[in-house]
C-alpha cells in the first residue's frame, strides 16, 4: 500500500462524537510507552501525524487519520496509564471500551506490546478482554530493534506460551520496528486484505 495522503481528522472526547462511520476503520492501541505514536509515523511516512512524546500516556482522545480518503486510522489512548487522577483513568477506560464494543465501521485493533518486555499482565487481560467478546484484533509487537535478537526471541517465545494457556491458537501477531521499519508492508498488507473481507 502506498499512502498517498493522510490526514487528520478529528480528535474526539467520547464515542459518540467521533466521526461519521463512512469509512472502514482501523485502530491502535497500547500500554504507555509502547511506542504507538512513532509506530503510526512509520507507518504512514509522515513525521508528526501522530504527536510523540517524553511523557508515556499523552494521547487522551480518540484520533481520527483518514487515508487515502478509504480508511480511518485510529490513534487510542493507551491502557496502563500515564500518572493521572482515578477519576480520569476511569473516564478514559470507559471511553475505550465503549469505542470498542459499539464502533460499527471498527474492522480491527492492533493491540502494540512492547518487544523489549516479557508478557505483562496488564497486556495478557486487554488481550483476553478481546477473545471474551470476540472482538477482531492483530497484536503488533513493537520495538523489535531494540533487544537482542536472542533476547526477542526469548520474549515471544514466551508470550506464544502464555496465550497457548488461553487460546487454542496464538493469535496473529506482526513483528514491528518504527526505526527500521519492520512490518510496515505486513501491516498494511493485513489492512488491505481485511477491507476486502469487509
Amino acid at each position: 500500500m502506498i499512502i498517498h495522503e493522510a490526514k487528520f481528522i478529528k480528535s474526539s472526547p467520547s464515542f459518540d462524537l467521533c466521526p461519521e462511520p463512512k469509512f472502514p476503520e482501523f485502530a491502535f492501541i497500547g500500554r504507555s510507552n509502547v511506542g504507538k505514536s512513532s509506530l503510526i509515523n512509520m507507518l504512514t511516512g509522515r513525521k508528526n501525524l501522530a504527536k510523540t512524546s517524553g511523557t508515556p500516556g499523552k494521547t487522551r482522545l480518540i484520533n481520527h487519520f483518514l487515508i487515502n480518503e478509504a480508511w480511518y486510522l485510529v490513534d487510542l489512548p493507551g491502557y496502563g496509564f500515564a500518572k493521572t487522577s482515578k477519576k480520569n483513568r476511569e473516564a478514559w477506560e470507559k471511553m475505550i471500551y465503549r469505542y470498542l464494543e459499539n464502533r460499527q465501521n471498527l474492522v480491527n485493533t492492533f493491540i502494540l506490546i512492547d518487544a523489549r518486555h516479557e508478557p505483562m499482565t496488564i497486556d495478557l487481560d486487554f488481550i483476553s478482554w478481546f477473545g471474551e467478546r470476540g472482538l477482531p484484533f492483530v497484536l503488533l509487537f513493537t520495538k523489535a530493534d531494540k533487544p537482542t535478537k536472542a533476547k526477542l526471541q526469548h520474549n515471544l517465545k514466551i508470550y506464544r506460551e502464555k496465550l497457548l494457556e488461553f487460546w487454542e491458537e496464538p493469535p496473529l501477531s506482526v513483528i514491528t520496528s518504527a526505526t527500521s521499519k519492520r512490518g510496515r508492508e505486513e501491516v498494511f498488507s493485513l489492512i488491505e486484505h481485511l477491507m476486502e473481507e469487509d
